[in-house]
């Protein structure tokens, strides 16, 4: 129950018991983070066959390949459209409410997840266009997702899971990863049954066969699954109490919504919302917002553009891991649904033991360790492990020396720090530090960031590379073991959040304090100054 000084509502939610409903949260906002991972990174399975189906040159004795600039739209459209949609969802979601906007976002996946594996035309231009077109609105559905399930998922827990809380739902995206290549790999792996075994069938043959074009499309519709499944429960959540009260101003409602949902006993207090109102009034970008927030924003925004750009290399040395793990063969040397097979098999293996428990180690360790702390050993182990990978990069590529295990673990280390460690605390830290009336809205920021960063990896460092020299990857890599040590520093700008109320963090407790005190003495409310 509430102290005589705190809102009824707000000290029942951050004392309440862990129960059902919070495991029911976890996994209805989860089940969109698991979507939104399908979705970006399935295109990575299928994007080599749309390059054999739609750009095969029969003058060649080469499988067809998707060129350069074909290849960065197929695969960042959906990046464009993430950011976007961070933004705008963002803002909607403080605008109108995190419950309003909730639905629209998975609406927007389902039909842009069919419509994508539709994609038709006359010419491989068109059908390539229209599937660009379908995956850019994809992504701004997901964007959506990014801020709106940190912030319900921040409002409904108590101050002593909260940060383990957040990160399962995070956590889901390693969950969707290793979907993507297990569909992937099961569905190719059924449609190769028809053929012999032999791997090496002529490829333009095969590369025409209908089953290869059933099969990207298919991998792509299969995405509106989890997210059209997931509609009704999303449907079924109450708006969070804390913007039911702090924001629209209705404590009666949001003690009810609260009760129905959670065991716990709550009283409106509607007369002690004015104290409360009062320290949400200061907008976003005021002098007010900069001067309590601004150094946040930063550490948050930087840091998260920061882990990002190297996240989204970290796939610059795959051409040499995953033959040296014995996962892929040589384009030339395999049929076009062997080659899905075989990439899809190699990103399953790689999300199963080096990202996925990353994830989870986040998870049993945020609320003992820290997010500080976590995020500090994670960029420091990533710039360790990329610098060493960047020094040694000939020797371990090298099989003859029998070293190719050190680079497959070299390699793995990388995705298993990332995720424990900044992968997972740039979602959960954002949720956290900012007042309820422009939450969302600053995570959504802190995500777009990320995703600007996740451009200048894909296609700025990716593309510096492009020749594939070992010089331009040793030098890369070094260059990203850089971008970590500045994330390493960055991170110093923002602070620990374990234990704390989402009030005492964002400093609403101190200026409802400071209003209440005004009120007493007869003086006028302490409203920030506005631009």
């Amino acid at each position: 129950m509430a102290s005589n000084d705190n809102l009824a509502i707000l000290s029942a939610l951050d004392n309440a018991k862990t129960q059902w409903y919070h495991f029911t949260a976890i996994v209805i906002a989860g089940m969109g983070f698991f979507t939104d991972a399908y979705d970006l990174f399935c295109i990575s399975t299928i994007s080599k066959l749309l390059g054999r189906l739609y750009y095969y040159d029969p003058t060649t004795t080469q499988p067809g390949k998707l060129p350069h600039s074909v290849n960065n739209a197929v695969t960042g459209v959906a990046l464009v459209g993430t950011l976007t949609g961070q933004l705008f969802f963002g803002w909607l979601g403080d605008k109108l409410g995190r419950k309003k906007v909730y639905g629209i976002t998975l609406i927007l996946m389902v039909i842009c997840a069919i419509c994508s594996g539709l994609s038709f035309g006359s010419t491989s231009k068109s059908v390539i266009g229209t599937l660009c077109f379908f995956r850019f609105w994809l992504g701004f559905g997901i964007g959506g997702d990014y801020p709106l399930s940190a912030t319900i998922m921040s409002e409904y827990a108590n101050k002593k899971t909260r940060g383990a809380f957040i990160a399962a739902v995070f956590a889901m995206q390693g969950m969707g990863i290793i979907f993507a290549g297990l569909v992937s790999m099961i569905l190719s792996r059924i449609f190769l049954s028809k053929y012999p075994a032999d791997p090496f069938v002529t490829e333009h043959i095969l590369s025409t066969q209908p089953e290869a074009d059933f099969l990207w499309r298919i991998v792509l519709m299969l995405g509106a699954l989890p997210a059209s499944l997931t509609y009704y429960w999303r449907m079924k959540m109450p708006e969070t109490g804390r913007y039911t009260a702090l924001i629209e101003g209705n404590a009666k409602q949001a003690a009810a919504d609260m009760g129905r949902v959670l065991d716990i006993e709550l009283q409106a207090e509607q007369d002690k919302l004015s104290h409360y109102k009062g320290s949400n009034d200061y907008k976003l970008f005021s002098p007010e917002f900069f001067r309590r927030h601004g150094l946040h924003l930063l550490g948050t925004a930087s840091t998260w553009f920061l882990l990002d750009i190297a996240f989204y290399s970290q796939n610059l040395t795959q051409k040499d891991i995953f033959p040296a793990m014995g996962l892929t063969d040589e384009a030339k040397n395999v049929s076009a649904l062997r080659e899905v097979f075989q990439v899809s098999r190699a990103m399953f293996v790689v999300a199963l033991l080096g990202t996925f428990p990353g994830y989870w180690f986040t998870v049993f360790f945020i609320e003992k360790l820290g997010r500080f702390i976590i995020q500090l050993l994670g960029f420091l182990m990533m710039s360790v492990f990329m610098l060493i990978i960047g020094i040694k990069y000939d020797y371990l590529k090298d099989k003859s020396n029998h070293k190719v295990w050190l680079f497959a673990v070299l390699y793995g280390l990388t995705f298993f720090f990332a995720n424990f460690g900044p992968n997972s605390t740039t979602f959960v830290l954002p949720a956290e530090l900012f007042p309820t009336r422009v939450r969302s809205t600053c995570h959504a920021m802190s995500a777009a960031a990320g995703k600007a960063g996740a451009m200048v990896g894909a296609f700025g460092i990716q593309y510096y590379t492009l020749d594939g020299e070992s010089k331009q990857i040793k030098r890369a890599m070094m260059i990203l073991a850089f971008t970590n040590i500045l994330g390493f520093c960055f991170t110093f700008l923002v602070p620990e959040t374990k234990g704390r109320s989402l009030e005492e963090i964002s400093g609403e407790d101190e200026i409802m304090q400071a209003n209440k005190t005004q009120m007493a003495e007869g003086d006028s409310l302490h409203l920030p100054v506005m631009i």
